[in-house]
């Protein structure tokens, strides 16, 4: 059975444990039975490659590696700070996520 997780791709969430403490990005994918997530700009390491059609000359590439989701938090749309996250039904009978710092709904 998967965890139930409260971050989905496309979301921004900010980092609050680890090296990149602080940072924010947008979430480029999620891996649900990893439960980890790659964040646009967080989270860099250094890969040695060997020349290949796509780097031609080789050598050092910064590229994201994942991130655990315990270590991440949504950012609040409406203040930009972060926030918790709870579900509940819209008007519409439909679940949604909102957050539980100012209430408003995430889409």
């Amino acid at each position: 059975m998967q965890k139930k997780i409260h971050i989905k791709k496309g979301d921004t969430v900010m980092v609050i444990a680890g090296e990149s403490r602080g940072q924010k990005g947008r979430v480029l994918s999620v891996d649900r039975n990893k439960e980890k997530a790659l964040v646009e700009g967080v989270n860099m390491v250094s890969k040695h490659t060997k020349p290949n059609a796509k780097a031609p000359q080789g050598g050092i590439i910064k590229k994201e590696a994942p991130i655990h989701l315990s270590n991440l938090m949504l950012v609040d749309p409406a203040s930009g700070k972060p926030t918790r996250i709870g579900k509940r039904l819209n008007d519409k009978n439909k679940l949604v996520r909102y957050s539980k710092k100012s209430g408003e709904e995430i889409k």
